[in-house]
């Protein structure tokens, strides 16, 4: 059990050279395999519709272009694999490159390669895209595409690409009146609409051919998972399928899974003969590689006058966008978390995804628990106002009591432990919520134009799940110097992996944090791993780091009761002095000692497997909004989030500041839109709300842990808890500043118009 080392602030071994030198990202690699390498630009569609021919006469005029290729070239090279196969199978035949249709606008219809970037995008400007043969199936709503819309994959006869409850991930609703013997019952349409994740750096690939081995550098969270798809694509064993990747500028779930433009480099770099460059645009990120959320729920909760909440039944629409993937099966993590932090004796749950004309739905921070928070938590504060009761007092009513723990909700769910009072408790000490409310009344009294409010919320989610649980990869080796080396499965795009993995090594093994190194994101050094996402890596990536540094240890001893002439079991280890005799300190064996007299190499692999964890808190958020312009300023983010015991809550703060942060943007100014025609309206940073420290307070972080019995070391995910309590805080908020006006929900994001017009 690592203890001597819980809350340490170790500064992050990976800033230093983030903040003198910068990170070296994908774009920036200089290898002498990639030297003469050509570059890729995609051609993209500019609408939808059937395509009646590709015009690439232009783009090989362009000084500089090698050549063209569109789909019809890759006739003899097999369809990418789906991301999951639980879709109609006509939906998951997706082309490399447009064939027939183009199903979204930015879906990729030529390969332009060429010398430069520059003369690469001066081809793919001058590919023509024929578009003919009938008007296209145009479905841009989700509840359009739901119900009696066009259908856009004729061939299926609906544009339903999975029903839950049919796999039995969902419960479906029951025939009779489930609300019959409830006081009050509340009903609400709830949007999470679409986000782009953003991150600063977009996709990008460069890739090479040596010998019929592959080499990779990829912008990646999953090395390992993304070298399984290379793998089944070009038919080559592990050895000589090889992904690195180097520094990566930020995922969000993004780059968990793959995409064509990805894949379908190795082969042009095979078709070209040399090797071969890919980045996108932003432009290119925002319109084309998915978007997240993109839920339409319907919520409708009852229970007693009293406050007491009895039933709940959530309906989910969510967008599986042109083609099904990941992203559509998101709603069954909605339908997991659908409880809350809430004790509700009886809950139905139906969940449904659909294709629409739009981006490919993905993974975004959180990916389907921040959607099953906003929608109990908008229902729980109706349901409070329609009982007359302090939405405070309604959570604190219903939450599931500590001594339940572990408890299974009504959907199956089991959360292995919380103390969800204490949380909602500190978080409003810490806001002053009684003052608050005695200021927002001053202020409705004097009718002063600066309206206040004050919102809520609680949550839980689930992270390295869902169950039975997940498992994660290390290896421990100790250098012949006496120090250690880490090779993590796990890994770290801005979570701090180099640090807080070498802590528990450090801690483990008694050696300083100097001297242990941690590798990652190379498949040819790291046999295995699963990655980093889902906010698993230190309950599963740390507890591996700790059990191969035990298994080191273990080793270890045989070695020193050699050199020090006594039984193994006589042989203790110190983290401060090394081994040596139990009763007999003075003389100890150091690691660089047993290094140089060990017969085998001292390094031990585990292959760790825990049961998920269930983080939880409860945020604050306080709000001003302008009754003459409806433009709303965030105040004050005040949260609690419990992630178990902090190992390093520097870096645990760093993950906390950046999820709250996405989460406030989703509820006041991100949005991704298209037109009625498909076109995509938020293409560039100048129409799509990415939100700045300009918009935002600090934040009041409070610390709560509540250790997990699901792994030795009691920690679970941090990283997207932020991004779970804090949208429906700040939607709270804003209703609250409203409500005395009697206005009872405003959709997100809360942008002054929007706002406007429920004021007016």
């Amino acid at each position: 059990m690592v203890v001597s080392i819980m809350g340490t602030r170790v500064l992050r071994k990976e800033d230093p050279k983030l903040l003198t030198v910068g990170g070296t990202y994908t774009a920036d690699l200089r290898d002498a395999r990639l030297e003469g390498a050509a570059h890729v630009c995609y051609a993209r569609a500019s609408a939808l519709g059937a395509v009646s021919g590709v015009d690439v006469s232009g783009a090989l005029a362009t000084p500089g272009v090698l050549g063209v290729v569109t789909n019809s070239d890759l006739a003899d090279f097999p369809l990418q694999p789906p991301q999951m196969d639980l879709f109609p199978e006509e939906m998951l035949r997706r082309s490399w490159l447009v064939d027939d249709a183009a199903l979204f606008v930015g879906e990729p219809v030529a390969a332009v390669v060429a010398e430069s970037v520059v003369a690469a995008v001066d081809g793919a400007e001058a590919v023509e895209v024929i578009y003919g043969g009938g008007e296209p199936a145009t479905v841009i709503d989700l509840e359009d595409a739901d119900g009696d819309a066009e259908v856009i994959f004729g061939e299926v006869g609906t544009n339903l690409a999975l029903n839950l409850e049919t796999v039995d991930m969902s419960t479906g609703f029951s025939d009779g009146d489930f609300f019959e013997d409830c006081e009050v019952v509340i009903h609400q349409r709830v949007e999470n609409h679409k986000v782009a994740a953003v991150p600063l750096e977009g996709r990008s690939v460069a890739c090479c051919w040596e010998n019929g081995s592959l080499t990779v550098w990829m912008s990646t969270q999953a090395p390992h998972l993304v070298q399984g798809v290379f793998r089944n694509v070009y038919d080559l064993s592990r050895k000589d399928c090889r992904i690195i990747a180097p520094d990566v500028g930020g995922g969000f779930g993004q780059k968990v899974n793959h995409s064509q433009e990805e894949m379908l480099l190795p082969e042009l770099a095979r078709r070209f003969g040399r090797p071969m460059r890919w980045t996108e645009t932003r432009t290119e990120n925002l319109i084309g590689f998915g978007h997240g959320r993109a839920q339409v729920q319907r919520v409708t909760l009852g229970g007693d006058a009293d406050g007491k909440v009895r039933r709940y039944r959530l309906e989910v629409i969510c967008d599986s966008g042109a083609y099904p993937g990941v992203g559509a099966f998101l709603p069954y993590f909605t339908h997991l978390m659908a409880s809350g932090t809430y004790d509700i004796a009886e809950i139905e749950t139906r969940c449904r995804s659909v294709v629409t004309s739009t981006a490919p739905t993905q993974a975004y921070r959180g990916a389907g628990r921040p959607e099953a928070t906003a929608a109990i938590e908008r229902a729980v504060d109706i349901f409070a106002a329609r009982c007359g009761r302090d939405p405070v007092e309604v959570r604190a009513q219903n939450l599931i009591a500590p001594e339940r723990f572990p408890v299974t909700t009504a959907v199956g769910t089991e959360y292995d432990s919380g103390e969800y009072a204490r949380a909602l408790e500190k978080a409003l000490e810490a806001s002053g919520y009684e003052d608050l409310r005695r200021e927002q009344a001053r202020r409705r009294a004097e009718g002063d134009p600066r309206l206040l409010g004050i919102g809520v919320s609680c949550y839980v989610e689930i992270t390295a799940g869902p169950a039975p649980g997940g498992k994660e990869y290390a290896k421990v080796e100790i250098t012949p110097e006496g120090g250690a080396r880490v090779l993590s499965g796990a890994f770290s795009h801005g979570q701090g992996h180099l640090t807080t993995f070498a802590m528990l090594a450090s801690d483990s093994l008694g050696i300083p944090i100097e001297q242990v190194e941690v590798i990652q994101g190379d498949t040819a050094q790291i046999d295995k791993g699963v990655g980093t996402f889902g906010s698993r890596s230190l309950q599963l990536g740390g507890s591996a780091v700790c059990d191969a540094s035990n298994q080191v240890i273990d080793l270890a001893r045989e070695t020193a009761a050699d050199i020090l002439e006594a039984a193994s079991a006589d042989v203790v280890f110190d983290a401060e002095k090394g081994f040596h005799v139990s009763g007999a300190p003075a003389v100890a064996v150091s690691w660089a000692d047993l290094a140089e007299r060990a017969e085998a190499p001292l390094s031990a692999d585990s292959n760790f497997f825990a049961a998920a964890s269930y983080p939880f808190g409860a945020h604050v958020a306080v709000v001003e909004v302008d009754r003459e312009t409806g433009e709303v300023t965030l105040e004050r983010m005040i949260t609690c989030d419990d992630s178990g015991p902090l190992l390093n809550p520097m870096v645990a703060e760093g993950q906390r500041h950046g999820g709250i942060a996405q989460g406030a943007a989703q509820a006041l100014i991100e949005e991704m839109r298209y037109d009625p025609w498909g076109n995509p309206v938020t293409s560039t940073f100048a129409d799509y709300g990415i939100i700045s420290a300009a918009e935002l307070p600090s934040f009041e972080l409070v610390v709560m842990e509540t250790p997990s019995p699901h792994n030795p070391l009691g920690f679970k995910g941090i990283g997207e808890s932020g991004t779970i309590g804090s949208t429906p805080a700040v939607q709270s908020a804003v209703v609250d500043a409203l409500a005395h006006l009697g206005v009872t929900h405003v959709d997100i994001p809360c942008t002054p118009e929007r706002v406007w017009r429920a004021l007016s």
